[in-house]
């Protein structure tokens, strides 16, 4: 069955339309997509209830919800770092 936009949003809450798409596009299931969430959130957990690494649609859903290391982590009020 085909992801829905409500099905993202249940499992990821809060997403850009832009990242809901790309992840109905990847033909991930939901269950693929709960899984990829629980790595994304907690892989250390996961790993140590020997749990066998995500599969390849599984890894690239993590590639999808996990945050860029440049621009999303900061805080929106701390504003833009380069700005003078």
């Amino acid at each position: 069955m085909t992801l829905t936009r409500q099905d993202v949003v249940s499992v990821l809450g809060p997403v850009d339309n832009v990242t809901i798409a790309e992840i109905i596009a990847s033909g991930a299931s939901l269950e693929e997509l709960r899984e990829a969430w629980a790595w994304a959130s907690g892989d250390e957990a996961l790993m140590s209830q020997g749990r066998p690494l995500p599969g390849t649609r599984v890894a690239a859903l993590i590639d999808l919800i996990e945050p860029d290391d440049e621009g999303d982590l900061a805080h929106p009020a701390q504003g833009d770092p380069d700005e003078t």
